[in-house]
This record gives structure tokens, C-alpha cells and sequence, in this order.
């Protein structure tokens, strides 16, 4: 799935309720072109974020913190 985010820099859910099944999975966040748009240079291209789901019925919140030189992820809830 792909999704764009919002001005509060949140998008909406990539996969319908009952849709998720447990494993592996992976996030690609184009985070170049996000800091172009703002007239930024940017050291990451990109920030894969690889994450395991064990309970698909779970809600799940991935935050992304970026500048355009470091970034941090966390399992939000």
C-alpha cells in the first residue's frame, strides 16, 4: 500500500481491519523528498522502518521523528 501523509504528518491505515496477518513487515518513508518540498537538503534519502507483528488483531502506531539529518522510530500506542 501506498499513502501520502497529512498535515499533522499522519496518513491513513495502510491495511483494513483483518487485513494484517502476523510477520514481517516494512515501511519506506521517501523522507528526500518530503525535506525538497521544504527547501532542505537531506543526508537519508529514505528511512526504512522493518518491524514485527505478532498479534495482527493488535492496533499498531509507528511513529517516524525526522530532521533532515537523523531520524528515530518507536511502536507507539
Amino acid at each position: 500500500a501506498s499513502r501520502w501523509t497529512d498535515e499533522d504528518g499522519r496518513c491513513l491505515p495502510l491495511l483494513a481491519p483483518g487485513q494484517a496477518e502476523a510477520g514481517t513487515y516494512k515501511l519506506r518513508f521517501e523522507t528526500a523528498a518530503y525535506w525538497q518540498g521544504l527547501g532542505h537538503a537531506s543526508f537519508y534519502p529514505f528511512v526504512e522502518v522493518v518491524f514485527t507483528v505478532a498479534d495482527p488483531a493488535q492496533k499498531l502506531h509507528v511513529p517516524l521523528l525526522i530532521s533532515p539529518y537523523s531520524y528515530t522510530t518507536y511502536r507507539g500506542s
